[in-house]
């Protein structure tokens, strides 16, 4: 059993039962969920040798933000079950090892704590019903220093996760978490189903997100190149290939076997500022020799969710510090082994068939 598999043994012993299964659970009968984690293993690497590699850098940029690894961490929702700080607390870690934190539409903590925590952070959105309640949320988070937005586009409607054991006791903790959530504002007075996703987003959302809160957009939750190629004809900065974690449709492709023919229809084209537009892949990367293939096949930069809940469930910004850092360790040490000392200089040549 690997360290990773030791931490969420330790989590699920923290955490209500039904917590632990609402953060581990896939949709439906979790192929994909499956699929994604044995997607990243297959493919073979192919180790350059007598390369200085007495100097090993995993710094990188994302959407022109320095940052010290390519291990970013994921929006993930209801954090604030995992630890009592949340979000706020898995900034802080991320701040430790110069990461970046991706901020759920559904956080418990208010952004000005997330902010303090001192690490980059981006906004992820869900285009909720009320689009007056939607743009007053992306309006704060903009406010308080989100860098950029992450739009997120595969939950039109929310995908049949049977392996809650307890789903009344979730449903009520999430009612809860939500009624303190959204930032003082009152959801008593708002329709019941308005903070229900909407379900007729197009690609003119983009637009009205980047002209509501000036920042870019990537879209999250993309697996076709053509889907691809139209959000950012549509003003995206990029996109990130995802399959929502294996939590929405289940037998989906998974995103490592998806990431190839977006990252190619990527390869040519600029987002709104000029700048080339990025990829970017979460969804089952659990290993650093994982985020290398992830490089090596096209993203910019990868992002973690479950191992991030376990590092946040048993260490707070300890835990996730710690999470971050061994995977970035695990990556610098697969960089020297494959002759790569810089992350710009990971490219397909490292993999024995960049098409699996």
């Amino acid at each position: 059993m690997g360290w990773l598999e030791q931490l969420e043994q330790q989590a699920a012993a923290r955490l209500p039962d039904y917590v632990h299964d609402y953060f581990r659970c896939g949709a439906g009968t979790e192929t994909t969920l499956r699929e994604d984690l044995a997607a990243w293993a297959r493919p073979r690497l192919r180790p350059r040798v007598l390369r200085d590699v007495s100097r090993i850098s995993t710094a990188t940029t994302v959407l022109g933000t320095p940052v010290d690894t390519p291990v970013l961490a994921a929006p993930t929702a209801q954090q604030v079950a995992a630890h009592p700080g949340g979000e706020a607390e898995t900034a802080k870690g991320a701040a430790a090892v110069g990461s970046l934190v991706g901020v759920s539409t559904n956080t418990g903590v208010r952004f000005a704590d997330i902010a303090a925590g001192g690490a980059p952070w981006w906004y992820q959105v869900y285009v909720m019903r009320d689009r007056g309640l939607t743009a007053e949320l992306v309006r704060r988070a903009s406010a308080a220093g989100a860098g950029a937005l992450l739009l997120t586009v595969d939950l039109p409607v929310v995908g049949r996760r049977e392996g809650v054991a307890d789903p009344t006791s979730w449903a009520d903790e999430s009612r809860a978490n939500r009624r303190a959530n959204f930032h003082g504002i009152d959801l008593t007075a708002l329709p019941a189903d308005a903070t229900a996703t909407a379900p007729d987003i197009g690609p003119d959302t983009i637009g009205w997100l980047r002209e509501l809160s000036g920042l870019p957009v990537l879209v999250k939750g993309v697996l076709r190149g053509d889907d691809a190629r139209r959000c950012v004809a549509a003003g995206a900065a990029g996109v990130v290939v995802s399959t929502h974690g294996g939590r929405q449709l289940d037998r989906s492709v998974p995103a490592a076997r998806a990431l190839p023919e977006v990252a190619a229809a990527l390869a040519e084209e600029r987002g709104p500022d000029g700048a080339p537009a990025e990829t970017y892949v979460d969804s089952g990367l659990r290993r650093g020799e994982d985020v290398l293939v992830a490089l090596a096949l096209g993203a910019r930069a990868v992002f973690v969710g479950r191992p991030v809940l376990w590092g946040l469930a048993t260490g707070g910004s300890g835990g996730v510090a710690d999470v971050l850092g061994r995977l970035t360790a695990e990556l610098a040490g697969a960089m020297a082994l494959t002759g790569a000392p810089t992350c710009a200089e990971i490219g397909p040549d490292l993999l024995f068939d960049p098409g699996t």
